[in-house]
């Protein structure tokens, strides 16, 4: 059994909105998040947009300040570290953003972009920095003609090999892919993933792959998490979750996608009007608005826990 790389719990992330006369209502990005990690595996996050799947990775990578709970990487808590023990730690731990096209400066060079992350920790001299780029395209199956480009000439898919460069540069244990193949083509797509697959093969890579698409988060994950308005509301493994999810929103989700079978007819199930407003949640279950299997009054004065079912799977559900 691998180490455990990564571990949250009870993280939170509260954002107080503006009001018309000052502090407006408080929304709940993200409520008690608990997950583990382990070195060289990859964890799936799924859920719609909104449900706070981004905020969670900025958590995790102290982009952004929880309002509560703790983060540890690497056996070490890393909630509210002072900046240079921070700034190490960072080393171990990169993101790869969702837009190829805003997440690199149009201003740089692909030298530039790509040196940066050296000349900010301090790392080898000029030459070194040369030749570490140099190597570092290469491994995403790009060439050193393609030092002296700016972003803008090249493809979403070319761009997005640079953004994995870039976070492959420092050498890191974790990265947090951040919906990194959903603003590219189909059979752009694929490329992406495969090389990810096999940069994680070659290096022994852990990723937290963030995504709405369940057909790219069941062929690259080992298990997968889904959210809901901020919680978690079930984790598995790939192959349980596909076969015998547990809670309601995950059999809807996975019900939502066509299959390629014309004999079966498409009937995705049905849900109950729209999502919830994340500013005005309802109380106990958060799903019970929408669930087809909720029972009153329990769901809806009582919060589901998140509890373990089965070796490796935890749900939140009063009747799972």
């Amino acid at each position: 059994m691998s180490e455990t790389l990564l571990e949250t719990r009870d993280l939170s992330r509260h954002f107080r909105l503006a009001g018309p006369w000052g502090r407006g209502p408080l929304l709940k990005a993200v409520e008690g998040v608990n997950i583990s990690v382990r070195a060289g595996e990859t964890l799936g996050l799924v859920g719609e947009s909104g449900c706070g799947k981004s905020t969670l990775g900025r958590l995790i990578l102290a982009l952004l300040a929880p309002t509560r709970g703790r983060v540890w990487f690497g056996g070490e808590e890393a909630t509210n570290l002072p900046r240079p023990r921070l700034k190490k730690m960072r080393r171990q731990m990169q993101i790869v953003f969702q837009d190829p096209y805003s997440s690199l400066n149009p201003r740089l060079m692909v030298r530039q972009i790509l040196e940066e992350p050296y000349a900010i920790h301090g790392l080898g001299t000029k030459a070194e920095r040369r030749e570490w780029v140099a190597e570092l395209l290469t491994e995403v199956g790009l060439g050193e003609e393609h030092l002296e480009r700016y972003p803008h000439e090249f493809s979403g898919g070319q761009r997005q090999r640079l953004g994995i460069a870039r976070a492959l540069a420092l050498k890191p244990r974790l990265i947090v892919a951040d919906e990194p193949v959903s603003a590219l083509d189909v059979s752009i797509q694929a490329q992406i993933l495969n090389l990810l697959a096999e940069l994680q093969q070659r290096y022994g890579l852990t990723y937290l792959f963030i995504s709405h698409d369940l057909s790219v988060i069941s062929q690259i994950s080992d298990r997968i998490a889904v959210m809901y308005l901020g919680r978690l509301v079930e984790l598995a493994p790939r192959a349980v979750f596909d076969t015998a999810p547990l809670h309601p929103y995950t059999e809807a989700l996975l019900a939502a996608v066509p299959l390629p079978d014309p004999e079966r007819p498409f009937r995705p199930p049905e849900l109950k009007g729209d999502p919830p407003s994340p500013i005005n949640l309802p109380s106990g279950c958060p799903f019970h608005p929408r669930c087809p299997e909720a029972q009153l009054p329990l769901c809806r004065e009582q919060a589901s826990e998140y509890r373990k079912t089965a070796p490796a799977h935890w749900v939140a559900c009063h009747f799972r």
